[in-house]
């Protein structure tokens, strides 16, 4: 049996290509990861720490998050999947379209799902209809800011009402800010600071697309309530973090320039292909993250295949039908060949 990939960067399927189909940093793994992982080798021959002690304590002083309330995984999506497990919501809701790693995991439990249709004439933005759905008889809520595939960001004013409204209706919130180191002014969006506040809330972040080390499998969550830390423990399989993620994600997050850089990099990449996109027969959706959602042909993925250029078709998403893509940022060189094919194809 063949595993469906319903993902993008799939490289293996389509080698020789420009991905562009993957939201990772473009400028690749820093130099410090790198030597990190081939460092701590000869350390692989022994399991890693159950407690991703060391990790734990780097993201403590990095995030200014309580030891105890942090808990690492095998990438964001093991966290996903580990909190549902360790809940079993019978009742979710989800946005549409949103993140399909959500989806998958609340099916493996057989959790009836819920959707909120964000609607395309409102640009994808969730409002107070998305709010009105939660009610007392669901027991799980996801939301993603910003958003993944549409890149859509919302105040934290509104996601505070989101976890007032979960907290009234004793619904819990699972919050997915993965995307949000991309954005300029992450801090001003954060729900970091309100965990206490509402111990019905779990954070999740990964180090997956701002130190592009997807291969190395990294995520990491935050929770005030132990009880929850402790189910998910429980549920999930013994040293799920590898010996080399967590020295390349101790190393990771002493690499302070190489984000400043490649953030700053990336924005501007943002600006030139979204100027330049603007001005094809394509429509442009507001997306804040390091990437670009719109609307074109409806074989526009195959198009693009045939030009060596990978974009990720978006309408295997609830919510989404054909015709809507997602872009990377990439580099400058890789943003410019990006834009002639769809010239090419598109004038």
């Amino acid at each position: 049996m063949e595993k469906k990939h319903i993902h993008g960067g799939d490289v293996y399927r389509y080698p020789d290509v420009l991905d562009f189909s993957s939201n990772c940093n473009p400028y690749g793994m820093p130099g410090g990861v790198k030597k990190a992982v081939l460092d701590s080798i000869e350390q692989a021959e022994h399991y890693p720490d159950v407690q991703c002690e060391k990790l734990r304590k780097a993201l403590e002083q990095e995030e200014q998050i309580p030891y105890e309330q942090i808990i690492c995984g095998n990438g964001a999506a093991d966290l996903i999947f580990g909190l549902v497990l360790a809940k079993k919501p019978k009742r979710a809701l989800l946005a549409a379209p949103t993140f399909a790693e959500y989806q998958q995991a609340l099916k493996a439990v057989e959790c009836e799902i819920c959707y909120a249709p964000l609607e395309e004439k409102t640009g994808f933005l969730p409002g107070e209809a998305f709010l009105d759905q939660i009610t007392e008889d669901l027991d799980m809520v996801f939301f993603c800011n910003p958003n993944n595939p549409t890149g859509v960001l919302v105040n934290t004013a509104y996601v505070k009402k989101l976890a007032e409204r979960c907290a009234e209706k004793e619904v819990f919130l699972v919050l997915d800010e993965c995307f949000l180191d991309f954005i300029e002014d992450q801090d001003s969006y954060t729900m970091k600071p309100f965990l206490e506040e509402f111990p019905g809330l779990f954070l999740i972040k990964a180090f997956t697309k701002k130190y592009a080390m997807p291969g190395l499998r990294l995520g990491y969550g935050f929770c005030s309530d132990q009880r929850v830390l402790e189910k998910m423990e429980a549920v999930m399989q013994p040293w799920n973090v590898s010996v080399l993620a967590q020295e390349a994600g101790t190393a990771a997050l002493k690499e302070t320039e190489y984000v400043k850089e490649t953030m700053e990099k990336i924005r501007r990449e943002r600006s030139f292909l979204l100027e330049n996109l603007k001005k094809l027969p394509l429509k442009i959706y507001a997306s804040k993250a390091n990437y670009i959602f719109f609307y074109g042909p409806e074989n526009f993925q195959e198009q693009c295949l045939a030009q060596k250029i990978y974009i990720r078709d978006c309408s295997n998403y609830v919510g989404l039908g054909q015709g809507f893509y997602r872009i990377a940022v990439r580099t400058r060189e890789e943003n410019e060949a990006l834009l002639q094919v769809f010239k090419r194809l598109l004038e």
